[in-house]
Formats: structure tokens, sequence, C-alpha cells
């Protein structure tokens, strides 16, 4: 099930869903005391605000009507002391709330981020990263923010409305059912308004996300998009999408802006009925000043909690939509997964049992393999059979978009045959944990990927506890240690985001490094030499050949002259492998990679007569 399919699932109750907030409860549950002790605050507060009205009537009553001083000292004491018991259990009660909005934030990002090592490579082939990054950051910031705000503010207003209620009922039941009696239009239209409320914000969310991927491939990509003059229409890509942003919110805050004036009326409407009665009453002497002021402050005092209490009921229908989409990536389940066994074995990505690991030997076989993309309609290998001993390196090659990556991504347990089985060392591999497979290999891409910071931290990547010693090791056998020491701070020198310092040879020269370093028992070079110059290939292909002696190597290539040494070639066309052998028995077949290569050669000679 992919994440669209989860998010569907998690959004077909028509109101708020009590299964999906209490997804929550065990990010809730370690802050179960501070969320107590906010509640507590909260209700003291609103006992303070309750105490007020009873304070101004017995002042009334006491020294107004009698129109006398005695005993005020100590009334302003009292009403002094709670003014501040108020202000410190507000300072205690922000402080704390703060506290649980980050740490909730924090969480909840920590838990996404650790879900996030455990998908398979497909998630990130097909999910835009500005997705990703919304729900990791915008959602989770909405979360911890309305558990911490929000759900005071619910329990002060419901304190407040419940507990004048209650005074009030006690000080003139029949001014009290005034007021109560607006309370059920207040709860119907609190109903009729929610799903529509959470139907807008879900959406929201939606073209947020857009947005977010947007902004990441506009910066990302700045420099392809100013040399391709593509400014306008990222402009007018980015325009549209926060254009759609703008209705979407429009039409929320339509809603809100209707909602909330309602609920505001309605509360004004139950004061104005008040008012009147009470006065009626004191003209007839049913009730006294005094009664009538804690009566008249009540009610005024009441409108606020009351839309305070709905507006905050709205904002946590709202931030339903964020809770789907963050609990959506965290139910969603890799592609490939390791049994039971495997892992009390062999023990998880974030928790390895590596004294369990057997030694790979780097022997390969597909037996009977056939697979399926699980995007796709046809199967890509029918009954496909290939053995390939350890030491020994297998070239792939064809077009552009031809598949050649597909052996490799099964080789390699990105992802897993549809039928038949892949064995490593006699074992079939999905008998053994992803990690203990992922650990033994090098894998080097066409286009290398570098971290922030560091050149000694960035081959390091490769082991982690690998001394500086060998990092120099390491560089110098991929010919990267003349070029290093050239820099301003040698292996200290910062490659900037991304590895922006460096040019694309030097910044594969590192990937290089960073993979020997890790000393795998398998190989993989991803066209790893297509998009370097001539000089830095030459060093790398000098390399290559220490490199890859002893050790299992699939090689990509795009530049069949660089593969000729290969103990088999196996040829890609449309998804299908077509021919395989080395290079003198596929030469001397003349078939399709005969052809291949010899258009390349031409190709390649008349470049070098035009270079001179």
């Amino acid at each position: 099930m992919n994440l669209e399919q989860i998010e569907r699932n998690n959004q077909q109750g028509r109101f708020a869903s009590l299964k999906t907030w209490g997804k929550l409860v065990p990010f809730l549950r370690p802050y179960s005391k501070q969320l107590a002790v906010i509640v507590i605050f909260m209700l003291l507060a609103a006992g303070c605000d309750i105490t007020y009205p009873l304070l101004s009537g017995y002042a009334v009553d006491t020294f107004v009507t009698p129109r006398t001083s005695r005993g005020i000292g100590g009334f302003a004491l009292v009403y002094g002391g709670v003014v501040l018991a108020q202000t410190i259990g507000t300072m205690i009660f922000a402080r704390i709330a703060l506290k649980v909005e980050m740490y909730l934030g924090r969480d909840l990002k920590k838990k996404l981020f650790v879900h996030l090592q455990t998908l398979s490579f497909s998630y990130y082939n097909t999910t835009p990263v500005g997705t990703i990054v919304a729900r990791v950051m915008s959602d989770t910031n909405r979360i911890g923010s309305v558990f911490a705000w929000s759900l005071s503010d619910i329990f002060w207003s419901a304190a407040y409305v419940v507990g004048s209620m209650g005074v009030m009922l006690a000080t003139n039941w029949r001014l009290a059912l005034l007021v109560i009696v607006v309370v059920p239009p207040i709860a119907l239209l609190t109903l009729y308004f929610q799903k529509r409320i959470l139907a807008i914000n879900r959406q929201a969310r939606r073209i947020n996300a857009e947005i977010t991927r947007h902004y990441n491939e506009g910066i990302s990509g700045a420099k392809t998009s100013k040399t391709l003059v593509i400014e306008d229409k990222n402009t007018a890509a980015f325009q549209q999408v926060t254009s759609r942003m703008r209705d979407t919110t429009v039409k929320g805050v339509v809603l809100n802006a209707v909602y909330v004036p309602i609920i505001g009326f309605l509360t004004a409407l139950a004061v104005a009925f008040v008012l009147t009665g009470g006065g009626n009453m004191v003209l007839g002497e049913a009730i006294g000043i005094g009664e009538l002021t804690v009566f008249v402050n009540f009610a005024l005092g009441i409108a606020d909690p009351v839309q305070t209490l709905a507006r905050t009921i709205s904002n946590f229908i709202s931030t339903q939509a964020n809770i789907e989409r963050v609990s959506a990536l965290l139910e969603l389940q890799p592609d490939i997964t390791d049994t039971p066994q495997v892992v009390a074995k062999y023990g998880t990505a974030l928790d390895p049992k590596r004294e369990n690991w057997e030694p790979l030997v780097g022997h390969i076989t597909f037996e009977d393999v056939t697979f399926r993309y699980p995007d796709g309609q046809e199967n890509v290998l029918e009954h496909f059979n290939l053995d390939v001993p350890a030491g020994t390196t297998v070239a792939i090659v064809g077009e552009t978009g031809a598949g050649k990556s597909t052996l490799v991504n099964l080789a390699c347990r990105f992802f897993e045959p549809t039928g038949g089985r892949i064995l490593i060392d006699g074992k079939d591999y999905r008998e053994r944990s992803q990690l203990w497979l992922h650990s033994n290999i090098g894998y080097v891409l066409q286009t290398p990927h570098l971290f922030s910071g560091t050149v000694k931290e960035n081959i390091r990547y490769g082991r982690l506890d690998a001394t500086d010693q060998e990092i120099v090791a390491a560089a110098k056998l991929v010919n990267a240690h003349d070029f290093i020491t050239h820099m301003e701070h040698g292996y200290d020198s910062d490659v900037g985001e991304g590895g922006g310092q460096l040019s694309t040879g030097e910044k594969q020269l590192l990937s290089f490094a960073r993979a020997v370093l890790a000393n795998p028992k398998i190989f993989v070079l991803d066209e790893a030499t297509a998009s370097i110059d001539t000089h830095t290939e030459a060093l790398i292909q000098e390399a290559i050949s220490t490199l890859l002696e002893g050790r299992t190597s699939f090689l990509i290539a795009h530049r069949l002259s660089t593969i000729r040494k290969a103990d088999l070639i196996l040829v890609v066309r449309a998804g299908k492998i077509i021919e395989r052998g080395t290079h003198q028995e596929l030469m001397d077949r003349g078939g399709y990679y005969a052809d291949l290569y010899q258009k390349q050669f031409e190709t390649e000679s008349t470049q070098q007569v035009l270079n001179g």
C-alpha cells in the first residue's frame, strides 16, 4: 500500500476521528505529566477568572451600596493575591507549554527521520523531496503547537464556561437558562462546519507540499534553470500552485469568517437576554445590585471563552489533516523487509547484530529469476539465470534507458525478484539482513553526492571508525590525494553543500575514496566515469584495476572502451538481455554489441582528430 492509499484510508471518516488522534498517544505519553500540569494551571486560571465577578459583586454589596471603605484593605489583599496567583501560574504554564511544543515536534521529526531511513529506494525514486520535507517540518510543527497551546485554550474555555454556568445557575437559574439555550445551536454549527473545514485543510496541506517541492527544485536547480533560460516557466508554475493555495486558503478563511461570527452572535444574543431579564428583576427588586453585577460580569465574560472554544475546536479540526499526513508516512512500510527470523538473528539497520554476520565472499547466482517493477505491466526479466563467481567483473552495457540498472538493483537487493531467487555465497539473500549485504557493497554513482562538511568527513562516511591514515591511504589509492593537498586546508577543507566547492571529477574521486575505505566485497560502478573529463577518467581507470582485484564487481558502462577487460559483458536492449559474453566473443559474433562498439569507436576517433 502506497502513501496516497494510506492517506485516503485515514480520511474516510466524515468528522474528526478519534482513531486518527489516538495515533499521537505514544508521542504524548512521555509528556503526560507536563500536559497534566498545563491542564491544572488552566483550570486554576479559569477558577481565578470565575472569582473576579464574585469579588466584584462582593465589593458592590460591601463597599459601594453601604458607601463605606471599612475592610477594603483586606479585600484588596485577596484581590491582589488572586491576580498574583494567576500571573505566576500563567508564567509557569507558558514555560511548560513551550517545552511541550518544542519536544513534541522534535520527537515527531526524529521518529519520521528514523522511519525514512528504513524505507526502500523505490519510495525516494517516486516521492518529491518537498513532499517529504513538508511532512517532517511544517506538519510536525503544527501538531506540537496545537497540543501545547490550543489544548490549554480548550480546557480554560471549557472550565470557565462550565464554572460560570454553575455559578449562574446557583445565583439565578432562570437567567442561566437564557445562556444555556444557545449551547445546542453552537454544537450543531460546529458539527456542520467541521467536515468542510477539515476537507479544505487537507487540500491545503497537499498544496503546501507542492509549494515546498517547487522551492526545493527552484533552489537546487537554479543553475540549470538559468542555463536553460526557463525562469519564466518556473515562475509561472510557482504562481499557479500558489494561486491554488490562495484560493483554498480563502475558502478556509471564509468558512471560519462565517463560523466564528455566528458563534459570537449567539453569545451576544445570550448576553442581551441576560441583561434584559436581569434588568427587569432588579426593577422588580427580585435580585440585588451585587447579584446583578455578578451575573452581568459572567454574561459579558462568557462571550470570549465561548468564541475561543469555538475557534480552538476549529483549529483542532484543521490539525487532523496534519496528523493524517504524518501518521500516513509513519505507517508506510518499505517494499523490502527482512523476515522476523532474519531480524532476530542479524538485527535491523538501526540495531544490527554484527557478531552474527557471516563474512561475504561475493559469489552471486541468479536462479530462474523473473522480475517486474512494482508499477510495471511487463516482466523485465523472465527465467533469467546467471552465475557470477567471486571476483568476477560483470559489465552491463546498452543505450540510455535500456534498463541497465535492473540487474544491479536486484543483485544489491534494492528490489527483489518477482519469481525465482538470488543467492549470495550459495544462500538466498532474503535469509540474511539487508544491512549485511549493503554493508558489503561499494556503490559509486554517475552523479556523486557529497554531504556538507570537510573532505575528511566525507571520505570517512565509508567507514566511520577509520583513522586519518586510512583516509589518506584510500585517497591515494584512487589518485585523489594530490588535488586534496592542494586545497587551502587539505583534508579539512569544506566541500560546500552537496560538494558545491568541488568539480564533478573531484567529487567523483572522493566518492571512490569513500567506497574504497569501506573495503566492500562487491563493487558497483554506475557509469561512474560518464560525466567527468578525460584526465580524471584516466586517473579513475588506473585506480579501478586495483580496486576491483579480488572483488565481485558490476560495471554499468556507457563508454564501451572502458569495459573490454570485463570477465562477462551483458548487453541490454529494451529492458531485455539480448547478448552475453566476453568482449572478444561479442565482437566475433558481430551482433548488436559489435555494431554499438564500432559506432562508438568511430565517434571517439573522430572526436580525437577534431581535438588535435
